[in-house]
């Protein structure tokens, strides 16, 4: 059974095929948020407001009011996504929405291509790489044609992507309304196991190693080696979790991107994202965004195999280790990102 249908399955959800899908509004505070009360579908909620480029529809167009009179599966999968991002905004709003103003410097993590009005909030470790490659050739105007050949190093450049915050704020407020905003997700804790692999496992790492590796090590570990206190190298996967639900870990400064929650890097509960793409079904999500920005044709994301993958029966080996209190305290913190994207606690934690 596809991984999409068992998440309609899971989501225990009455779906209705809709004529019409609705936007929702906007409010101007210091730029757009996006209303997350309008979760019901309804047709053409644009008119003649949204400008696109000539001779062609706009991405938002292509995904809210389509050329087909019935909305597909996906269509609907997806409305489903966004349906449990607002209903869970509303339920936790005390924890989702504990800033209620953004700043243009909230919004570093979304990349804007203006040739297909598209803004992607990216994720680390939820195929953020290939996603930057992606974007990279639909803004490249030609620059660039196979995103494989673009260098993983170039990828992570910032000055090859204009992201957000680099706009002025009625720049901002115009492609919020008018852009189709998506971004990519991933099994909370899938994520932060593949984050740990990828940045504390792996030698080549030595920044992480002195900026992180040394502080957790001091932290975390009692009777700690001078060499292991100098070099940050070898730290184990129970004192990263113990640096995390450390209270003092987040009053000292906000999580590196790479094990940073969801919500507070993309902002989903005052952005309302129009697709919710998840790392279970990457392929079919990235190729219908790409269908809907009107580069289908020409451009597909790439499907080879990493060997090195993160696994849940891997992630489910590292959590063998963890206390019943720290899974515990670890759940907390990435809780609104399980809900969110409509991931269930897994079977293997321990909560009391």
């Amino acid at each position: 059974m596809k991984p999409a249908l068992l998440e309609v399955m899971r989501m225990n959800r009455i779906c209705r095929m809709a004529l019409a899908t609705c936007l929702g509004s906007f409010i101007l505070v210091i730029f757009y948020f996006q209303s997350m009360l309008h979760p019901v579908m309804r047709r053409n909620p644009f008119g003649v407001d949204i400008c696109c480029r000539k001779g062609s529809r706009s991405p938002l167009q292509e995904l809210y009011n389509p050329t087909q009179l019935e909305l597909s599966s996906t269509a609907v999968l997806h409305q489903m996504r966004r349906d449990q991002v607002s209903d869970t905004c509303r339920a936790h709003s005390a924890l989702s929405r504990k800033r209620r103003v953004l700043t243009p410097s909230d919004l570093k993590h979304l990349v804007v291509d203006e040739d297909h009005e598209l803004i992607y909030c990216y994720v680390p470790k939820v195929a953020c790489t290939n996603w930057k490659r992606l974007m990279m050739v639909l803004s490249g105007r030609g620059k660039y044609s196979d995103p494989m050949e673009i260098p993983a190093s170039e990828a992570h450049v910032a000055a090859n992507l204009k992201t957000l915050n680099q706009y002025s704020i009625p720049e901002i407020n115009r492609r919020l309304k008018s852009y189709l905003k998506f971004l990519f997700v991933r099994e909370p804790f899938e994520r932060l196991v593949s984050a740990y692999r990828n940045k504390f496992t792996q030698k080549y790492n030595t920044s992480f190693h002195k900026r992180y590796g040394t502080k957790i090590i001091r932290r975390q570990r009692k009777n700690a080696t001078q060499e292991a206190l100098r070099r940050g190298d070898d730290v184990r996967f129970e004192e990263f979790v113990a640096y995390l639900v450390d209270p003092h870990t987040r009053r000292e400064e906000p999580f590196n991107e790479h094990w940073q929650t969801v919500h507070s890097l993309c902002h989903p509960c005052h952005i309302r994202y129009d697709l919710v793409g998840k790392y279970e079904t990457l392929e079919d999500d990235s190729n219908y965004v790409l269908r809907l920005a009107g580069a289908g044709g020409a451009l597909r994301f790439p499907t080879y195999a990493k060997s090195t993958r993160t696994t849940d029966e891997m992630t489910t080996e590292f959590f063998q280790n963890i206390s019943a209190r720290h899974q515990a305290q670890l759940y907390e913190v990435y809780k609104l990102d399980f809900l969110m994207f409509n991931y269930s606690a897994p079977s293997y934690l321990k909560l009391e």
